[in-house]
């Protein structure tokens, strides 16, 4: 490549600088703190670490946010799928509305959510003293914890369905549809095989961040002991009780479903770029 072709930043050193930046940066930012949350954790050996891991407490915190996910994920996926499809199959008023909609978690703070549904919902909220008199209550227990989680995790699904349904040809569903088959099946057998990996990568996003949410759930969930505790409540909790290796035994639990998430989320972004390619 001549001089005239050269593109900013290909000298090697250039290159090798960078590489260097980027290396020593996430040694420091991801690798370490990693490293650390397990060494801590096992400071005291095997037998304490399963024993802290074997809390009570904690297996509930665990439990809780499992079933958050397992409740709030397949939701914001119908959400997601039907959201991508009216705004990227259909033209209708309002539709710019629902788009801003669909991104305003990603603007609102988490703790501004948590705090809305407690002005909704709690006992003195606006719905509160219907609900109790119903005898329904809602606030500081596991169904709190799950529409907070709903709304903090809602866009994910949704972004990236839009985002690949915007950008593939319709062509083969109005070929279906020319062919005699219903707008369901087409969804069924044309839309949705060509955006399976968009979708399964807004999943997994969406799940990660269901698992970790902290800002919201603790406005909601009251942190309860052994109720309404998931795990980063719960390893708050600890550290605040000065015990130390069960936060970071609680923390690598948490840390592990991250890293079983990283993986799944590196395979699905490898087979959007393959699928992109073709």
């Amino acid at each position: 490549m001549n001089a005239a072709n050269a593109r900013v930043g290909d000298a090697p050193g250039f290159r090798a600088g960078l590489l260097a930046i980027g290396g020593v940066l996430a040694v420091l930012i991801f690798a370490v703190p990693l490293a650390l949350v397990f060494s801590r954790a096992l400071a005291l050996g095997w037998s304490v670490y399963v024993a802290k891991i074997s809390d009570p407490f904690t297996l509930h915190a665990a439990g809780l946010t499992l079933l958050t996910a397992l409740v709030v994920v397949p939701i914001n996926i119908m959400f997601g799928v039907c959201a991508a499809w009216l705004i990227t199959r259909h033209r209708f008023a309002g539709r710019g509305l629902l788009s801003a909609l669909i991104e305003l978690p990603v603007s609102v703070s988490p703790i501004v959510a948590g705090v809305a549904y407690l002005f909704l919902y709690g006992s003195q909220g606006v719905f509160g003293p219907f609900l109790a008199e119903q005898g329904w209550r809602i606030m500081f227990t596991a169904p709190a914890i799950f529409l907070a989680s709903l709304f903090v995790t809602a866009p994910y699904v949704a972004r990236e369905l839009i985002t690949v349904m915007q950008t593939h040809a319709q062509d083969d569903e109005e070929a279906a549809l020319t062919l005699g088959a219903t707008g369901l099946l087409t969804f069924l057998k044309v839309t949705l095989p060509n955006v399976r990996w968009a979708l399964f990568y807004g999943a997994l996003l969406c799940n990660a961040r269901v698992m970790g949410e902290f800002g919201a759930v603790s406005v909601v969930s009251g942190k309860i002991r052994g109720k309404t505790e998931t795990l980063p409540l719960h390893i708050e909790v600890l550290f605040n009780d000065y015990n130390a290796t069960g936060a970071f035994a609680a923390a690598s639990l948490l840390t592990l479903l991250a890293v079983v998430t990283l993986v799944l989320k590196s395979f699905a972004e490898w087979r959007l770029a393959a699928a992109a390619r073709r």
